[in-house]
């Protein structure tokens, strides 16, 4: 029996990777506020 959790790094990366934070604006507001890090 497969396991439920099937991991994709691209689709995560899309998802939730640095260029899908960059098409909204919450990094331009993180670096606003002053962040180190931005993304992870």
């Amino acid at each position: 029996m497969k396991g439920t959790y099937q991991p994709n790094n691209r689709k995560k990366a899309k998802k939730h990777g640095f260029f899908a934070r960059n098409e909204s604006n919450v990094l331009k507001t993180r670096r606003k506020k002053g962040r180190k890090v931005l993304a992870r």
